[in-house]
């Protein structure tokens, strides 16, 4: 059973988590500004700008009210109605205080000077007190934005006034506000005080005119044993430190309301107080770890683990990119402050001869510390602070680059987490361990804004609710579960998690079983899981089995139910354990893997194993084999084996390495790690050989006495060594070569370690130079001969003492500045042997200066040149000339080519403009620019380096960052650099000018989704001069990740001088809370688009409908959307067709399918025939996913062209016949022709026009969605109005059933005496056997008819409520019994079809009873919204409200088949009595009175249920169009009459406009038909006139004789419109409601949701009896399961939703709602519905969805089948919660003397049947019957 549980709760994780993120949300439309939670009842009350919401703890609104903007001024006095300076102002939100014992939440804002008011904390829309005209002594908080205020709720006691409740408030100055810092406010009026009036005139702690005004800014406020501690940061006035903020914590007295004992002590975080000013706090008991750790610093004193820390998180204001968080234990705090009090009394105010203290809020500085009377710790003259140099110091325990905002604090296992608020919106979890670190982020989506102070636990500290600007999350503090092995578990460090061994899953400790033993639950910070330290063996042989030690040091406790077994890959085995030890069995050799290629062992993996398969830990265990030591290294097969780790021994002999044997010995047997007895040769000499010259090499051999009389041979493996390298003789100086010895006889090798270097002197050598440079090692020699470099043997010629002549095969660069000083590099070759060898260099016949460090050996030589020579000869410049190389030797060498000197002349720029943070691409163009090397080149603009980016005909260089202060005015001269001495300046003309950097001034939209492409839009100035601009994204910096930060960029796609257009990059986001930072790179200007956000991608929900035509409109349902698209954005296809998106919300999308038959996407597709199924894909940018597949479908209609010469023709062809046969009557029927033709082109017009009204009706209708349904609370009833209504309300009486209203008629004196009488009476229905032969004997009896039944098994329900566990077992019984009656002489699919016996009764309310929290939890609220939404669609429309018919509905019979003719109004309502405040009512103007008073009551009294809300009736309805009013009503002496008809009035007949303002009011009497001012008698007669009355439609059998004339009824007929084409509007209100009726449907047939135990419990019953029953089928399975509990219950409910909601349900939403009862019911039946025409239409409107629908029972029935069974004892133990929960609710008394009257009634046959009762008569029922009838009816008995 259990692992069946744990599967489930897996998969349901699994099915959250695939379905994304399932956190609570709550979003506010404005800034949110305070929020507390109620610790009682958990809810949270969140203070917005302009609202107040009361949310439940799962962050769904109960109430809100609206708070601003209202008509206010700083400079105002409240109140504010004669102040001309008021204009709207927003109230922000500045207290928030619970007054749990009062039911009492105080709210204080920054209207009205600070003004507060109380409002009810259960409900908060309800408002307490308020009050603007108190004065000054009311102004509470703060009328500035700015100014911070904190407040606790406290007490007064006064001898002389008595005990108050009070609450302190403190907060900063504001220049508008009471200069009192903190104050204590009462919460009642006594006396002189008024509400929230100051208890004290005169404040200690408050602003002084004449002292320094401190900028406080309060972060917090708590209370601690008897104590109040304020904390908040100030500066120290102008003297001593201008305005840099302290952090104090100041304390006094809770009793002291005088404040003699306030005093103030400085906080230091750091040594320097770096991280000076307080953001939050949060104080809390720190858990044994932290205690320990603090206690052993040093620096915090002693601290145990019920000693409280405040915890605070600091900014700095040197410093505001970094904060940090420091930890102050109270018990320092008071002790610091102690000393700092006692120093006043003791020392002066001094310590250590220094000034300790001072008075912040008084001038009398020097009189601070004389007192003369001795007067106890807790009184001073004035407020006191302590000086700087006594401050309370301590170092941050962590600290972060960016703003942390918000802290708390929560203590799992002994360990202290700190949840860190940032103003990026992350939250990081810190273990405040010996060092602590963050482990982690909480989860959620991070929209960037920054997160509130208030951080804030549930009451369980199980969740976080997380605020930001406005929005609140609450999320887990773990998440263990998503770890699903030890390593990743330990891995995240998270104090809340570890290891479950023996469960193998991460949990908390107090969910993991035996969690207190130790090697139980692996905490995660200590990084360890259960290791195996060691095997015994530690490895063994592959040939060998036996058994093997695993020692296992922190294996947990096993005990002697657990099973352990070992696993050996897949080979498994029991495990004995013995202390930590666990003894296994190897496996069989012949099931050891084979050994691997290039090992001479193969590894194994081993497993722990526990209980079920549960993997304690694992390891490789090792089998080697010794045979396959040689594949290591074939040249040494001995050494290899006797070294190898495994023991193994050579046999010379046989040339072979086996395990260890001690048995074998030998000469020839080498033991292990004797590698020295191993026959080997080793040593070649020479070690360097020279390729082409063969050389004699020897080496030595040891230890062949063994082969001494075998002739070896020597083979030379040169591929060997070559065989896995690159190198080859005639590419590389020198390449290794190895070679071996052969046994000749055996053709095996004997180890050899030869290796010998071969090298080639003529590689790399290519000149004489370079040749005699290399190493004397290599006797290599330059052969003239042969002109190359070789072995000095090869050559037969001497070696030439000097090298040729140097040779110049290069100059670079060719061409040089007539100035010179540019460097030139002459390459070449015999260019000398080191750089001393360089006597002279000359370039064009000029001197050119070696450079010495840029010399290398033979081929290339550096010189600078210097300016171009003149001569004699020449006049002019010599430009032309060889390059010359004189070396030692006297050895010259001259180049073929020439160098060359010139002039560059640079002549244009392109661009002439940049920014002046540079990075524009300037090009230079002219006439010998490339007259140098790049390198040799430099650009200025003005001065500011230009970096060379090419360098050639054209010079590109990219511009700096301009240095100066401001953007220079004139342009600026762009020069070229050569080399040293020469520089050219572009012409004037082509100056270059630096111009402001561009500027982005907006964005839109400011969201994308991952997937990225959405088109981002920057609008700003500038843009042109830009050349470069991308859109960079980065993540955010994280204090956890290792990976360097990765950029996602994309370029723009379009740019002009104010607009860029961007698409957003895709991006990688590597955790759901990972936040992104996007950037505008502009050249090298970069601006951020701050408050740019990344969601992450939608989730499409598998698409439902898969039949479109080209005018459905299709649904696409998911999460998401609107997050970051829309609808203009949105794109969509069926196929390769475009479908137009026309609504698009969070979670649907509407779109028009195409109005042409499309075709697939792919040509692949293509191919076959249009009636494939196509896909619907959605492209949001960059992301296209395809949500499912559709098929389209043609209407092919009749077009009229070809309808009307198809009724025309034969027409035509009878009147030719006509005129042919009757000549006499042409003219005559000429004219019926004309005639009919008219009638026919007419009704065709009609036709047409309205069908086109209706689609398009048809289309506005399903775009409009009824958006209030979230918003408004759902009315549920308790559990006693529920089932009352369930049980009763269907009886003859009614609501006035005694069961109803609980009363009963007994007289007073025997009420005792029923009561006692009806208790034994309640004992006897506790015995089963009476209650059976009690119910058999009714049922057997003909006037017991169907209606008693159902009414004597609901009181049997209540009666036996207290026992329901007892009830489901009488009902077993009986359902058994009916159940063989059905199978073996009835139809056995009859029943439970209806409730014809009193055990399908109790069936049915058994059904009501489990399922009624189900109702509450998850189908209530689809079923509600279903309601809200017909109630908004019927009552959109006009309905009728004599005849009960709607415009809108879903009943062709509830059908207004006329079109009434009407318009939307909208009302402003004054409630009379109820304040000033209108609320604004749409109605339409055909409505009725009474129907525009429900409509009104339905608007004004929305947050109150039904039956709160005033009646019709009584209430009376003005209208006031000038100076008088108008009563309003439905019938009057202005009725209009039409005969004897009378027609209702509606607003149209009292001429009401829209806007108009109406009053209600309540009335005294409501028995008046009318209304209440109809006092003339002739008035009253006129309206009780025998009149039929009607509202919009008049029947139409009842046509007034003055209209039934001939020609009246032609022209009606005329007129009359087809009722059949209203028809269409029922599939209109049915597209609106098909997702309100899809989510009721969802949320009752959804088998993977929670479904409740009765259901599983019951059904079982069912295939549990049927599989005891041959001839019961599973279709008859089928007809029970939908018998009991779709029939009996959902639809039940369906119909009557005032069974479970406090509504009313009129008539035309009832029918309605019976309509979709019977798809319902439809649906659950196994046989087929064949359609025709004649079919109702209810039928037909759902034909296409029934088949959905039957396969979601289907489903839902297989689904409860495969759930894991509910036992008899978790059913009982569920049924005795709800009699537990709710019995004591029910009226039992009354049930049971009714129950009594049946009894009596049917009293002889009941004793009858008892007497005849064998174990009735054992139990002596029946005196046990007669005695209560006796005591209830009043009678003597003998007995």
């Amino acid at each position: 059973m259990a692992w069946r549980w744990v599967l489930a709760a897996i998969l349901a994780t699994l099915s959250l988590s695939l379905l994304g993120s399932a956190y609570d949300e709550f979003t506010s439309d404005t800034l949110i500004n305070n929020v507390v939670q109620d610790p009682i009842t958990s809810r949270l009350y969140v203070g917005t700008v302009n609202a107040l919401y009361q949310l439940d703890q799962s962050l769904h609104p109960e109430a809100h009210t609206r708070t601003g903007p209202e008509l206010d001024n700083r400079q105002c006095t409240p109140p504010v109605t004669s102040c001309e300076e008021a204009v709207e102002t927003d109230n922000h939100n500045k207290l928030l205080l619970i007054h749990p014992s009062k039911d009492t939440l105080i709210v204080c804002g920054s209207l009205y000077r600070g003004i507060c008011s109380l409002r009810n904390l259960s409900n908060v829309e309800q408002l307490l007190y308020f009050s603007d005209t108190k004065g000054e002594k009311s102004y509470v908080a703060s009328a500035e934005e700015g100014v911070s205020v904190v407040g606790v709720m406290s007490y007064y006691f006064n001898k002389d006034k008595g005990n108050f409740t009070v609450f302190l408030v403190a907060k900063g100055y504001g220049s508008h506000d009471s200069t009192k810092l903190i104050s204590t406010r009462i919460l009642q009026v006594h006396s002189d005080w008024v509400l929230f009036d100051s208890i004290i005139e005169a404040s200690a702690v408050q602003s002084n005119p004449f002292t320094l005004r401190y900028l406080h800014d309060f972060r917090h406020v708590f209370k601690d044993e008897g104590f109040v501690y304020f904390l908040f940061s100030r500066t120290l006035g102008a003297q001593d430190s201008g305005t840099k903020n302290f952090t104090f914590i100041s304390r006094m007295c809770e009793n002291d309301h005088n404040y003699y004992s306030y005093t103030e002590l400085q906080l230091n975080c750091s040594a320097g107080n770096k991280y000076n000013k307080v953001q939050a706090a949060y104080v809390t008991l720190p858990g044994e770890a932290l205690a320990k750790n603090m206690s052993s610093s040093g620096w915090y004193g002693p601290v145990g683990a019920q000693d409280k820390v405040v915890f605070v998180v600091f900014s700095s204001d040197d410093d505001s990119s970094s904060s940090a968080v420091c930890m102050y234990p109270l018990r320092a705090i008071n002790q610091r402050l102690v000393e700092i009090i006692g120093a006043c009394y003791s020392t002066k105010g001094q310590i250590n001869n220094k000034s300790a203290v001072y008075s912040p809020y008084s001038s009398k500085s020097d009189e601070l510390c004389k007192i003369e009377n001795e007067c106890g710790a807790e009184f001073l003259p004035s407020p006191l602070a302590s000086r700087a140099e006594f401050a309370l110091a301590t170092d941050p325990v962590f600290t972060k680059k960016g703003l942390m905002t918000a802290v708390a604090v929560a203590v799992e296992t002994e360990n202290a987490v700190a949840f860190l608020g940032t103003t990026l919106g992350e939250v990081l979890k810190l273990h405040l361990s010996t060092s602590p670190e963050v482990y982690g982020r909480a989860p959620g989506e991070n929209t960037g804004d920054k997160v509130n102070k208030n951080l804030l636990f549930d009451t369980s500290l199980t969740h976080l609710y997380i605020t930001t600007e406005k929005k609140i999350t609450k999320v887990p503090v773990q998440a263990c579960h998503l770890k699903t092995d030890c390593q990743s578990c330990v891995a995240q460090k998270d104090p809340y998690c570890g290891w479950c061994v023996l469960q193998g899953k991460c949990t908390r400790k107090g969910d993991c079983p035996r969690a207190e033993d130790d090697n139980t639950w692996l905490w995660s910070p200590n990084q360890q899981c259960v290791q195996i330290q060691a095997f015994n063996p530690p490895n063994l042989s592959c040939r060998k089995t036996e058994q093997v030690e695993i020692y296992i040091p922190s294996l947990p406790k096993i005990g002697p139910s657990d099973i352990i077994k070992c696993r050996f890959g897949s080979d498994t085995s029991e495990a004995v354990m013995m202390d930590q030890k666990v003894i296994c069995a190897l496996p069989d050799p012949v099931n050891i893997p084979s050994t691997p290629d290039k090992q001479d062992f193969v590894t194994v993996q081993v497993k722990i194993l526990v209980n079920d398969g549960i993997e304690v830990t694992s390891s490789e265990y090792k089998f080697y084999n010794c045979a396959a030591t040689g594949r290591k290294s074939r040249n040494t097969p001995c050494i290899a084996c006797v070294t190898s780790e495994w023991q193994c021994q050579w046999n010379a002999q046989d040339h072979t390495c086996s395990d260890r044997d001690v048995s074998v010995d030998g000469a020839h047997i080498v033991k292990a790690q004797q590698a020295d007895s191993c026959p080997q040769f080793e040593n070649p000499d020479p070690h360097l050989i020279p390729v082409g010259y063969l050389i004699p090499i020897s080496f030595q051999g040891k230890n062949l006495d063994i082969y001494k009389k075998k002739s070896q041979q020597v083979c030379f493996d040169m591929s060997l060594a070559l065989s896995n390298s690159d190198f080859a003789y005639d590419k590389e100086q020198e390449v290794n070569v190895s070679f071996h010895i052969k046994d000749r006889d055996t053709e095996k090798k004997i180890d050899s370690t030869l290796t010998v270097v071969l090298y080639n002197c003529s590689l790399g050598r290519e000149d004489c130079s370079l040749c005699k440079n290399a190493d004397p090692k290599y006797s290599c020699v330059w052969c003239a001969n042969m002109r190359s470099c070789v072995y000095r043997e090869l050559c037969q010629s001497q070696e030439p003492a000097q090298c040729p002549n140097p040779k110049i095969t290069e100059i670079i660069p060719r061409f040089g500045p007539l100035n010179g000083g540019i460097v030139v590099t002459i390459k070449g070759s015999n260019l000398g042997i080191k750089k001393e060898d360089i006597k002279k260099v000359t370039v064009a016949g000029v001197d050119c200066v070696h450079q010495g460090d840029r010399y290398s050996v033979s081929t290339s030589v550096v010189c600078e040149i210097g300016p171009v020579r003149s001569s004699v000869d020449h006049p002019g410049p010599i430009n032309q000339g060889v390059v010359e190389v004189e070396v030692e030797g006297d050895r010259r060498g001259r180049s073929e080519v020439l160098f060359t000197y010139r002039d560059p002349i640079p002549e244009k720029v392109s661009p002439l403009k940049g920014p002046v943070a540079g990075g524009t691409v300037i090009t230079i163009s002219g006439k010998h620019l490339d007259t140098a090397n790049k390198n040799d080149v430099i650009v200025t603009v003005g001065g500011t380096p230009c970096e060379v980016l090419s360098f050639g005909s054209e010079i590109t260089c990219e511009t700096g960052v301009y240095k100066g202060q401001k953007v220079p005015l004139e342009s600026l001269r762009v020069s070229v650099r050569y080399g040293k001495s020469t520089t050219k300046d572009v012409p004037v003309t082509f100056n270059f000018q630096y111009s402001e950097n561009p500027k982005l001034t907006d964005y839109s939209p400011k969201t994308s989704f991952v997937c990225g492409g959405r088109r981002i839009v920057c609008v700003g100035s500038g843009f042109d001069l830009i050349q470069r601009a991308t859109m960079k994204v980065l993540p955010s910096a994280d204090d956890f990740s290792q990976s360097p930060p990765v950029e996602f960029i994309q370029y723009a796609v379009h740019k002009n001088d104010t607009v860029l257009l961007f698409d957003s990059p895709v991006v990688n986001r590597s955790s759901e809370t990972q936040s992104f930072r996007a950037f505008l790179q502009l050249d090298n200007v970069i601006e951020e688009l701050n408050s740019f956000e990344y969601h992450p991608d939608p989730f499409f929900n598998e698409l439902t409908k898969n039949i479109i035509t080209e005018t459905s409109i299709i649904i696409v349902t998911g999460r998401g959307f609107s997050k970051a698209m829309t609808a203009e954005e949105a794109q969509a296809f069926v196929g390769d067709a475009s479908c137009k998106v026309t609504i698009l919300q969070d979670d649907k999308l509407f779109l028009e399918a195409p109005s042409t038959q499309p075709r697939a996407r792919s040509k692949r597709q293509r191919r076959d025939t249009s009636s494939d199924p196509l896909d619907l894909t959605i492209k949001f940018g960059n992301g296209e996913w395809v949500v499912g597949s559709v098929n389209y479908e043609r209407k092919y209609e009749v077009p009229l062209a070809i309808i009307i010469p198809a009724v025309i023709v034969p027409m035509l062809l009878f009147i030719a016949v006509s005129v042919y046969c009757y000549r006499r009557k042409s003219q005559q029927a000429e004219r019926e022709y004309e005639k009919v033709k008219h009638q026919l082109d007419h009704l065709e017009e009609s036709v047409r026009d309205r069908c086109k009204k209706e689609f398009t009706d048809l289309m506005i209708e399903m775009e409009d969605q009824t958006n209030d349904l979230s918003e408004a609370r759902i009315p549920f009833l308790d559990y006693k109005t529920y089932t009352d209504r369930v049980f009763f309300l269907p009886s003859k009486d009614g609501d006035n059933d005694v069961m109803i209203t609980g009363k009963l008629d007994i007289p007073e004196g025997r009420k005792v005496i029923v009561a006692q009488a009806l208790n034994q009476f309640s004992n006897l229905l506790n015995s089963k056997t009476f209650l059976i032969n009690f119910i058999k004997t009714l049922e057997g009896r003909p006037d017991f008819n169907a209606r008693s039944r159902v009414y004597f098994a609901s009181l049997l329900t209540v009666a036996l409520h207290g026992k329901l566990e007892y009830y489901t077992d009488i009902m077993r019984s009986l359902l058994l019994e009916l159940m063989e009656e059905y199978v073996h002489s009835k139809n056995p699919k009859l029943m439970l079809r209806r409730s014809e016996t009193v055990v399908e009764r109790m069936l049915c309310n058994w059904m009501s009873i489990c399922l009624y929290q189900f109702l509450r939890d998850s189908a209530g609220e689809p079923l509600y919204k279903l309601f809200k939404a017909i109630k908004h669609q019927v009552e959109k429309g006009p309905v009728d409200a004599k005849m009960k018919k709607a415009k809108y509905t879903l009943n062709d019979t509830g059908l207004l088949g006329d079109d009434v003719e009407y318009c939307v109004l909208t009302l402003q309502v004054l409630v009379h009595g109820e304040g000033p405040d209108v609320t604004p009512v749409k109605v339409l103007n055909c409505d009725t009175i009474s129907q525009v008073k429900e409509k009104i009551i339905e608007q004004v009294y929305r947050n109150l249920p039904y039956s709160q809300r005033p009646k019709v009736d009584s209430v009376a309805l003005e209208w006031r169009p000038g100076s008088t009013g108008q009563i309003l009503s439905d019938m009057d002496l202005t009725s209009q009459k039409e005969g004897r008809w009378k027609r209702l009035n509606t607003l149209a007949h009292y001429n009401v406009r829209d806007n108009a303002t109406l009053v209600l009011s309540r009335v005294l009497h409501t028995h008046r038909q009318f209304h209440q001012n109809q006092d003339s008698h002739e008035e009253k007669n006129a309206l009780l006139e025998d009149d039929k009355v009607f509202h919009l439609v008049r029947p139409a059998d009842e046509l007034d004789e003055v209209k039934s004339k001939r020609g009246s009824l032609k022209a009606k007929a005329t007129t009359k419109a087809i009722a059949e084409i209203y028809l269409t509007r029922l599939l209109s209100v049915k597209g609106t409601l098909q997702q309100f009726v899809d989510d009721f449907f969802r949320s009752v047939l959804c088998s993977g949701a929670v479904v409740p135990p009765a259901v599983k419990y019951f059904f079982d019953f069912l295939d549990e009896q049927a599989l005891k029953h041959d001839n019961v089928e599973e279709e008859t399975v089928h007809i029970w399961k939908t018998n009991s509990l779709p029939m009996r219950f959902w639809v039940n409910i369906l119909k009557n939703p005032h069974f479970i909601f406090d509504v009313h349900v009129t008539e035309v939403v009832d029918a309605s709602l019976s309509v979709i009862a019977q798809t319902f019911m439809d649906a659950c039946t196994k046989t087929e519905h064949k359609l025709s025409r004649e079919s109702p239409s209810n039928k037909l409107l759902y034909a296409k969805e029934i088949s959905t629908y039957k396969k979601m029972v289907d489903d839902y029935y297989k689904g409860i089948k495969q759930m894991v069974p509910v036992s008899d004892q978790d059913m009982n133990t569920h049924l005795a919660e709800v009699s537990r929960e709710h019995t004591d609710t029910l009226n039992t008394q009354a049930a049971l003397h009714q129950l009594y009257q049946y009894a009596s009634k049917y009293y002889d046959g009941i004793i009858q049947s008892l007497d005849e009762d064998p174990a009735a008569q054992s139990k002596q029922l029946t005196l046990r019957l007669q005695q209560i009838a006796a005591a209830l009816e009043n009678k003597v008995t003998d007995l």
